[in-house]
């Protein structure tokens, strides 16, 4: 049985790994992270099925130097809380920030991102 400690140790690692995927696009790595009935809501208020956030994922950006910073993980058993704070450059070169809150379930003994919001500022 898996203690507190462990699961904040295996959602530190999810969380980064979520964040280094948005950063290199890797759809696969997503793929294996993000549940089946995964959504996300977007800044301007839209909700995106996991495969549209896929479609999204794999679409060319530049690396706006995306810097995680605050992370909070709240645990509640078999659900799971991670929000944060964002740093980046916007494509005319000012600096932006925002939040994002990700909500993480355990499913047959894995943890699988859910659900997704995220602000930009």
């Amino acid at each position: 049985m898996p203690t507190v400690i462990d699961d904040l140790d295996t959602l530190r690692r999810l969380n980064a790994d979520y964040i280094a995927s948005v950063l290199s696009r890797d759809s696969q790595r997503f793929g294996e992270i993000l549940a089946d009935d995964f959504l996300c809501t977007l800044p301007d208020g839209s909700l995106i099925d996991r495969d549209a956030f896929l479609a999204e994922l794999s679409e060319p950006r530049p690396n706006d130097g995306l810097q995680v910073h605050d992370v909070n993980i709240r645990l509640f058993g078999d659900v799971a809380i991670v929000h944060a704070r964002t740093t980046f450059t916007r494509p005319d070169g000012r600096p932006g920030a925002g939040r994002y809150t990700d909500v993480w379930a355990r499913r047959r003994g894995e943890w699988l991102a859910v659900a997704a919001q995220f602000t930009r500022g």
